[in-house]
C-alpha cells in the first residue's frame, strides 16, 4: 500500500500545559473540525474521546497521553487536497504526578502546542512542560485559551510567556473583545478580523477589524514584521532601507524556519470552549510546526563499535524507530506505542531490539485514536504507530532492522519521590496483585515497585499520592486486585558531605579452598542529582581485570542498604585504586564482598547526610486568607519565594518539604473555607536538617 500522505504533509505534535488549562477541551476540538469524531466531548460532561480511561472521566483530568490520527487542509485552502496534511497527535497530562508521560511524548514528537489559560497565564506545569520541550530542541506555538472567562487577560498571559518563558514569543493574533465580550480574533500577518459562527464555531467569518483596534494592530503589525525580518539576511537590508513591503507568504516562509530554528515562537488566542480560534491554532501546526522532513538526520550509535552515525528520514533505509510508551490493553494484551524515525515497517516482518539485543516478531500494527485502534499494512518513515505483542520491549528500546542495528538516546526518568506500604485483602488477590504491579510498572517507568527485605512487606513508589491513588484504584478495576493500602513514605535519599578513603578485606579459612578480596578505595560526593560514579584507578595489576567489575557490583550493593537509615545512596563517586588477591582463594564473590565493606566503612567517615524532596508549590486563594496561609506554610518550614496578584485571588509560589505537605489539600479548604486550590511539583533534593535527619534515623519521621 503506497504512502497516502508524503512527508513534507505530515506532522507529529502535542498539546502541553499545566492541569486546567484546556488541553483536552483542544484536542476535543481539533477532532471535531478535521472530521475524526462528529460530537464534541466536553470534559465537565466525561464524555471526551481523548479522556478515555475511567479515572480520568471521573475526575476531569487527564492521567495518560492518548494518540490519535487526523487530517487538516488549512481554511484558506479548504476543499484543496494537494494541501491536505496528516496529523499525528498526542494529548497529555497537566498533572504533575504524571509527567512522565510528557516527557516521553517531548522525545518523539516534532512540535508542540502548549497551551495557557487567559487567566492564569503560565503556571509551574507549564515551566516543566517547556523545560522538557527546551531538552529535546522541540518547536512550538502557543494557545492563549479561555480569553472568554472573567479576569482573563491575553495582554497578561502573554507577558507572563515573555517573562518567565522565553523572549521569542511573538503574538500573531490579537483578540477582539475580553471576557464575556471576546468575539474574535485580529490575523496580524495579513491584517483581517475574523469571527466564529454556526453551532460550534466552525463558520469562520471575516468582518472588518473594530475601529478602536486599528491602530493597536497597526503597532502588533509592525513588530512582527519586524520580528520575522530579523531571521532573513536578504529581508533585512530591504527592510534597513526603508522598504516593509513584504508579502505574506514570504514572511510565513521566514517564520516558519524561525519557528523551526526556535527563534520565535507564535502565540494564537482564542476560546476552545466556546468554539473560536482553534482552526487557526490547526492552520499553525501546518504552516508553522516542522514536518519529519524539516528536522536534521536521525542521529545514533553502532551498537558494536560505539561510533556515531545518522540516517535520513526516508521510507527506503533501514528501519530505525523507538518505543517510547508500553500500554495494557485488555482485549489484546501489550502495545508498544513507537515513533517511526525512518524506513518502513511492515505487518509480519522481523525486527531487533537493539536496547536488550532480542530479535521480535511483529504480529499486528495499528493506528491508535485514543483507545481505539485502526489495523494498518505498513507504518512509514515519520509516523507514530503501535505494534500489538511484543514480548521483550519496554519504554526506551531502540528497534532497528535486524541487519542494520542502530541505537537511539533512550529517555531518561524522574525518580519516585513518595512510596506506600500495599498488601493484597485476600489470598486470591495476593497472586493476582504481583501481576497487576508487574504490568503497571512495565507502562510506566516512574512506578516502581519493590520488597522489603526486613518486614516482607511490598512497597509501591510513584511521584505523588495522585499517582499512587490512580495506581491501586486501576488495579481494582482493571485486574480486580483488593488491597490495603499504608501510610504515604517519602522518598528520603542519603549520600556524603566530604571524601574519605577505605578498605575492604575479606579473608575467609574453612578447610580446602577460601576466600580472599581486598579492596581500596577513595570516596567523595558529587552534585545533586549526578547519581552514582565508579571509576577504575587500579595499576600494576594489582587486582585482576576480571575481578573489577564484581567490586562496582558490590559497592553499588551497598548503596541501596543506606548508610544512616537504610534509604538509598546518590550522588556519589567511588575510585578504586588499589587491592590485592590470593592466586587460589581469590573469587567474584570475594572482592564482591569486598568492595561492599568499604564502601559501607568509607561511607562512615565521609559525613553522611540524609536528602529529603523539596516541592515547589504554587497556592491560590482569596486574598482575605493571605495571613493564615503563609502563616501555615512558614510552620512547615516552606519558603515563600513570590506571591501575586490575580483577580479576586493571591498566588504564593512556596518551596516545603514533602514529609509536611501529606494531607495539605484538606488543611487548604478548612484554612480558606473550601475556596482554595494548589499545585505541587518536585524541585529538588535538600538536606535534612540535624534534629530531623535524627528522627528519621529512629524512625519517628514517615
Amino acid at each position: 500500500m503506497p504512502r497516502k500522505y508524503p512527508l513534507d504533509r505530515t506532522r507529529n505534535f502535542g498539546i502541553i500545559a499545566h492541569i486546567d488549562a484546556g488541553k483536552t477541551t483542544v484536542s476535543e476540538r481539533v477532532l471535531f473540525y478535521t472530521g475524526v469524531s462528529h460530537k464534541i466531548g466536553e470534559v465537565h460532561e466525561g464524555d471526551t474521546v481523548m479522556d478515555w480511561m475511567e479515572q480520568e472521566r471521573e475526575r476531569g483530568i487527564t492521567i495518560t497521553s492518548a494518540a490519535t490520527t487526523a487530517f487538516w487542509t488549512p481554511t484558506y485552502k479548504k476543499g484543496d487536497k494537494n494541501f491536505e496534511c496528516q496529523l499525528n497527535l498526542i494529548d497529555t497530562p497537566g498533572h504533575i504526578d504524571f509527567t512522565v508521560e510528557v516527557k516521553r511524548s517531548m522525545r518523539v514528537l516534532d512540535g508542540a502546542v502548549v497551551v495557557f489559560d487567559g487567566v492564569a497565564g503560565v503556571e509551574p506545569q507549564s515551566e516543566t512542560n517547556w523545560r522538557y520541550a527546551d531538552d529535546y530542541k522541540v518547536p512550538r506555538i502557543c494557545f492563549v485559551n479561555k480569553l472568554d472567562r472573567m479576569g482573563a487577560s491575553f495582554e497578561k498571559s502573554f507577558g507572563s510567556i515573555r517573562d518567565r518563558l522565553t523572549q521569542n514569543a511573538i503574538p500573531l493574533q490579537l483578540p477582539i473583545g475580553a471576557e464575556g465580550n471576546f468575539s474574535g480574533v485580529i490575523d496580524l500577518l495579513e491584517m483581517k478580523a475574523y469571527e466564529f459562527q454556526g453551532d460550534h464555531g466552525e463558520n469562520i467569518i471575516e468582518i472588518p477589524i473594530p475601529e478602536d483596534m486599528k491602530d493597536e494592530a497597526k503597532t502588533a503589525h509592525h513588530k512582527l514584521v519586524e520580528k520575522i525580518v530579523e531571521n532573513d539576511d536578504t529581508m533585512t537590508e530591504k527592510y534597513l532601507g526603508g522598504d516593509e513591503n513584504f508579502s505574506v507568504e514570504d514572511l510565513k516562509r521566514v517564520l516558519r524556519k524561525a519557528t523551526i530554528a526556535n527563534t520565535i515562537v507564535p502565540v494564537f488566542c482564542g476560546s476552545a470552549l466556546k468554539n473560536k480560534g482553534v482552526q487557526f491554532v490547526l492552520n499553525g501546526v501546518v504552516e508553522y510546526l516542522p514536518s519529519p522532513m524539516d528536522l536534521p538526520p536521525i542521529h545514533g550509535k553502532n551498537p558494536e563499535t560505539e561510533e556515531e552515525m545518522t540516517r535520513p528520514v526516508d521510507d527506503a533505509q533501514p528501519l530505525a524507530a523507538l518505543a517510547f510508551k508500553i500500554a495494557t490493553d485488555p482485549y489484546i494484551g501489550s502495545l508498544a506505542y513507537f515513533r517511526n524515525y525512518t524506513g518502513t515497517l511492515k505487518k509480519g516482518s522481523y525486527i531487533l531490539n537493539v536496547t536488550k539485543n532480542t530479535q521480535e516478531r511483529v504480529g499486528r500494527l495499528v493506528r491508535m485514536h485514543a483507545n481505539k485502534r485502526e489495523e494498518v499494512d505498513e507504518v512509514y518513515a515519520g509516523e507514530i504507530a503501535a505494534i500489538v505483542g511484543l514480548k521483550n520491549t519496554t519504554t526506551g528500546d531502540s528497534l532497528s532492522a535486524p541487519e542494520a542495528p542502530m541505537v537511539l538516546e533512550s529517555i531518561v526518568f524522574p525518580e519516585p519521590v513518595i512510596g506506600v506500604r500495599i498488601e493484597p485483602k485476600t489470598k486470591a488477590d495476593q497472586e493476582k496483585m504481583g501481576l497487576a504491579l508487574h504490568r503497571l510498572a512495565e507502562e510506566d517507568p516512574t512506578f516502581r515497585v519493590a520488597g522489603d527485605i526486613e518486614t516482607g512487606e511490598t512497597i509501591i513508589s510513584g511521584m505523588g499520592e495522585l499517582h499512587l491513588e490512580i495506581i491501586v484504584d486501576r488495579m481494582k478495576r482493571e485486574f480486580g486486585v483488593e488491597a490495603n493500602v499504608g501510610r504515604p513514605q517519602v522518598a528520603y535519599r542519603e549520600t556524603i558531605n566530604a571524601e574519605a578513603e577505605a578498605e575492604g578485606k575479606y579473608i575467609k579459612q574453612s578447610g580446602g579452598r577460601g576466600q580472599y578480596g581486598h579492596a581500596k578505595i577513595k570516596m567523595k560526593p558529587l552534585e545533586r542529582g549526578t547519581g552514582f560514579e565508579f571509576i577504575d584507578a587500579v595499576k600494576g595489576g594489582s587486582i585482576p581485570r576480571e575481578f573489577i567489575p564484581a567490586v562496582e557490583k558490590g559497592i553499588k550493593e551497598a548503596l541501596t542498604k543506606g548508610i544512616q537509615a537504610h534509604y538509598q545512596v546518590v550522588d556519589v563517586q567511588v575510585t578504586l585504586y588499589d587491592g590485592s588477591f590470593h592466586e587460589v582463594d581469590s573469587s567474584e564473590m570475594a572482592f564482591k564482598i569486598a568492595g561492599s565493606m568499604a564502601f559501607q566503612e568509607g561511607a562512615k567517615r565521609a559525613k553522611p547526610v540524609i536528602l529529603e524532596p523539596i516541592m515547589k508549590i504554587q497556592v491560590a486563594i482569596p486574598p482575605e486568607f493571605l495571613g493564615e496561609v503563609t502563616g501555615d506554610l512558614n510552620s512547615k518550614m516552606g519558603r515563600i519565594e513570590n506571591i501575586d496578584d490575580r483577580p479576586n485571588a493571591k498566588i504564593i509560589d512556596a518551596k516545603v518539604p514533602l514529609a509536611e505537605m501529606f494531607g495539605y489539600a484538606t488543611q487548604l479548604r478548612s484554612m480558606t473555607q473550601g475556596r482554595g486550590s494548589f499545585t505541587m511539583e518536585f524541585d529538588r533534593y535538600e538536606i535534612v536538617p540535624t534534629n530531623i535527619a535524627a528522627q528519621i534515623i529512629e524512625g519517628k519521621r514517615r
